[in-house]
């Protein structure tokens, strides 16, 4: 009996790591067909009339050409400022807010939230439409600041981290208050460091999207001296080395790419607890 189930639950498992390797190879091939297509000669790419799932002769001169014809050199470092200055003002608007409602008393503080939370039901299209008139009025298209501002807070980010904040036992805010502590010192000293998991998950998120972020730049900026990664990659079609180099733009993206890949892969494991944290009560 224990020798028949033990066979039934290794066919089990068997079948689920089929399954789990047959969808590994879905999701990842268009990310090898990337790399692939960016180490082949133009040449080679136009006469394959089959298209092959190798190269004996890959080149570099795609990676070359992404940096010499277009300024990718330049969308990689706005995309990296924007990246990082909205990532840490919205960081520090999150916090400050979360702590609020997590922690401090003041009236109306439950409708502000319920408000706060039935923004997230607003649809972006809207928020976006909003945004742009707000920008073009106070004459900031075409600037920094005109891409950073809408995007320094997240309803959902807040709400995430306020729900963190709360499994922080109460008694040690109190105790806190009794030894003197502002509230500034608490939130730093005792709240983040519990609570860092949630902060580096949303970072992480946060710098993923920043890293993604196309419509937006999109509609507030149409000087190349402002363009992101992603819009970049519109302008490398139009204006670049064209529709038809595809292995040139291959290897654009992949150089726009890497950089998320990598954090990902270092940081997986504390966005998954960061996560799991966030929506656990104690």
């Amino acid at each position: 009996m224990n020798s028949s189930l033990t066979k039934t639950e290794i066919v089990k498992k068997s079948f689920i790591y089929l399954f789990l390797g047959i969808w590994a190879l879905f999701v990842l091939f268009p990310f090898y067909w990337m790399l692939l297509t960016s180490v082949k000669s133009y040449g080679a790419w136009t006469g394959e009339f089959i298209p092959k799932f190798y190269t004996l002769h890959p080149t570099f001169e795609n990676y070359a050409e992404a940096f010499t014809s277009v300024n990718l050199g330049r969308y990689l470092l706005n995309t990296l400022l924007f990246t990082v200055i909205t990532t840490a003002v919205m960081i520090l608007v999150i916090v400050l807010a979360a702590f609020a409602f997590s922690r401090l008393e003041f009236r109306g503080k439950n409708a502000i939230f319920a408000l706060f939370i039935s923004l997230m039901m607003i649809p972006n299209e809207l928020v976006i439409i909003t945004n742009y008139v707000t920008i073009t009025s106070l004459n900031l298209r075409n600037t920094f600041t005109g891409l950073i501002l809408p995007s320094i807070t997240s309803v959902f980010y807040i709400y995430l981290l306020k729900e963190n904040f709360e499994q922080v036992p109460k008694e040690l805010y109190l105790a806190s208050k009794v030894d003197g502590s502002s509230d500034l010192k608490f939130l730093f000293k005792i709240m983040l460091p519990i609570c860092k998991p949630t902060i580096i998950t949303v970072s992480i998120l946060k710098v993923i999207e920043c890293w993604n972020s196309f419509i937006w730049p999109r509609l507030v900026t149409d000087d190349e001296n402002y363009f992101l990664v992603s819009n970049g990659i519109q302008a490398i079609r139009e204006n670049g080395f064209g529709r038809e180099n595809v292995p040139a733009m291959m290897a654009a993206v992949v150089v726009i790419s890497v950089p998320l890949i990598v954090l990902f892969l270092l940081f997986r494991d504390k966005i998954m607890e960061g996560v799991s944290r966030g929506g656990t009560k104690n």
